[in-house]
């Protein structure tokens, strides 16, 4: 038995949606039988007698029961895995998405998994496995790159780790809901509701992400997809050897004969431009999310030309890696070329407020901190991040000997 227990998505948010319809779904639970005296029912239909038709009724359906189905269960087995896989991907979706776009897409994606089930079923149906199975599908989307926790057990429990894309797409939906329901043969469970939830799911956040209606950031899918298909053009021009010589000597290249650069048996030599590598090496090593690896291969950058400089998130990416590892010196000039670079993006001044602070505390720059410090003064979006930036900036006014601010 394999079981998903965790993520190592990092939430910056509290997911207090996730953490309301978990809620919800444990309260309808208990009503169900706290409603009747057997203790053992299961039968749908009877589920819907008791909760006043919350049941989705398979042949002739209200429109209200495409909701209210979502949150009645039939047995603890039933809302016991049902709630641990809600809590394993929604909390990191709901922080992701926010919590009034989250809600809406939860509910949406139990009333596509319902109307698709219907479509070839007349059975009641209960159960927010087509929700949770749209939150799992849109977890695929936001987070390609990270890891499940495996809890395993057989003759022994343990755990493991594997990429979320071989848990979610092999484990989840190829094998549970395809070819393991044909194995074994006649179940009640519905799973063609669930494949409808893992497809509306996955398509809603890509088609969102390429509309820039949700947060982006490098590691999405849709921003992998680009990167490589980025790569593919990049490896193709550069099959070119005029293209080769444009990239490493800029307008002086001159036209270069594909005969002129052949090996021993007359076949062509594609000249590499090292710099061209190394960005490239730097975006896969991120794309990995191998931190300490692009940080290390970005310096061979600089040192070869010291005037390179990333795309936004992959040069605020280096430089925060540079700071966390203790290369402060580095990640100075790190900041310091995303500051040159972009300096009206949505960070600057948050980047202004940490450079300056590395310049007071760890390279005791003071003039330089000085510049930064004041800069955004008044400017953070927060009383913690204004005090923290006026402590520091007094710190570096008191080692030039200038008077210093005072308290706010």
């Amino acid at each position: 038995m394999f079981i998903p227990i965790s993520t190592d998505t990092s939430i910056r948010r509290t997911p207090w949606v996730n953490y309301g319809l978990v809620t919800a779904n444990l309260i309808a639970f208990l009503l169900t039988q706290a409603s009747h005296t057997g203790g053992r029912h299961t039968d749908p239909s009877t589920l819907a007698v008791w909760l006043g038709g919350g049941v989705l009724d398979g042949q002739s359906p209200e429109l209200y029961q495409f909701f209210t189905y979502q949150f009645l269960h039939a047995n603890f087995a039933h809302i016991a895995g049902n709630m641990l896989f809600l809590w394993v991907f929604g909390n990191a979706v709901n922080a992701k998405m926010g919590h009034g776009p989250y809600l809406l897409f939860y509910l949406a994606g139990g009333v596509f998994a319902a109307t698709a089930y219907g479509f070839g079923n007349d059975q009641a149906l209960i159960g927010a496995s087509g929700s949770i199975a749209a939150v799992t599908g849109a977890y695929l989307a936001l987070f390609p790159r990270s890891h499940i926790t495996v809890l395993y057990w057989f003759i022994v429990i343990g755990t493991f780790e594997l990429p979320s894309m071989l848990m979610i797409v092999f484990k989840l939906i190829l094998w549970d809901n395809i070819m393991a329901p044909k194995m074994v043969g006649g179940s009640n469970v519905a799973f063609g509701a669930h494949l409808a939830g893992y497809s509306f799911g996955f398509a809603a956040l890509v088609l969102m992400l390429w509309l820039h209606a949700m947060p982006r950031d490098q590691f999405d899918v849709v921003a992998l997809w680009r990167r490589w298909l980025q790569r593919q053009a990049m490896a193709t021009a550069m099959g070119d050897p005029n293209a080769q010589a444009r990239a490493q000597y800029g307008r002086v290249a001159r036209p270069v004969s594909v005969d002129a650069v052949t090996g021993p048996h007359g076949e062509p030599v594609i000249v590499s431009d090292p710099m061209v590598t190394l960005r490239s090496e730097i975006m896969d090593a991120l794309d990995r999310n191998e931190r300490d690896a692009a940080a290390s291969l970005y310096e061979k950058l600089m040192e070869i030309d010291p005037r390179q400089v990333l795309p936004r998130q992959q040069q605020l990416d280096i430089g925060n890696q540079l700071c966390f590892s203790g290369r402060l010196p580095q990640a100075a000039a790190t900041y310091e070329k995303f500051l040159n670079q972009y300096p009206t993006a949505q960070e600057a001044d948050q980047v202004r407020l940490l450079l300056g602070i590395i310049y007071v505390r760890d390279l005791r720059q003071y003039e330089i901190a000085e510049g930064h410090l004041a800069k955004v003064l008044g400017k953070l979006p927060d009383a913690k991040h204004e005090e923290k930036c006026r402590y520091w900036l007094n710190v570096a006014l008191t080692s030039l000997g200038k008077p210093g601010l005072g308290t706010a």
